[in-house]
């Protein structure tokens, strides 16, 4: 029984997290950044409609950080949970800490603790959350677009 209740308290923490950052990368200037294209179509299928780029495409991350300045105002790491991952966070954040805008590596954070340790790939977030639903008796797209408007206001 409390297994359950875990699942169903990491699934109401993941959708409210993911409903935020769903909120926040649709306002202009904002931009995802993750490691590389299957990361990418995860967060799509999770409903991330906003710029989200890659950090393996060919370019150093210095090319990287100086297309992120040019491009955005507010930048939401989401790098894997593991050690490379974790080590691209700092390393880019250190590419971007003296420039003019806002670096969130604060939602990576709090993923990973509604994850605990479940989880440390971004391109398996969508498969993650939808067994979770699914467990619940639910979809995660409707958990998803089930917020009344809400997320838009928390932001």
């Amino acid at each position: 029984m409390r297994e359950g209740n875990d699942s169903a308290a990491a699934l109401e923490r993941f959708v409210d997290l993911w409903q935020r950052l769903r909120a926040a990368s649709a306002r202009p200037g904002t931009v995802v950044l993750v490691e590389g294209e299957r990361d990418r179509r995860a967060v799509r299928r999770l409903g991330l409609a906003g710029t989200v780029a890659t950090l393996h495409d060919g370019r150093t991350l210095s090319e990287t950080a100086e297309r992120l300045v040019r491009h955005g105002r507010r930048v939401v790491v989401l790098t894997d949970w593991d050690t490379e991952g974790g080590h691209l966070a700092h390393r880019i954040g250190e590419f971007l800490k003296a420039e003019r805008l806002e670096l969130d590596l604060d939602t990576r954070r709090r993923l990973a603790r509604v994850l605990r340790g479940e989880l440390v790939h971004v391109e398996g977030l969508y498969g993650w959350a939808r067994r979770l639903a699914e467990s619940q008796g639910d979809t995660i797209e409707q958990r998803l677009d089930d917020d009344g408007g809400e997320a838009s206001l928390r932001g």
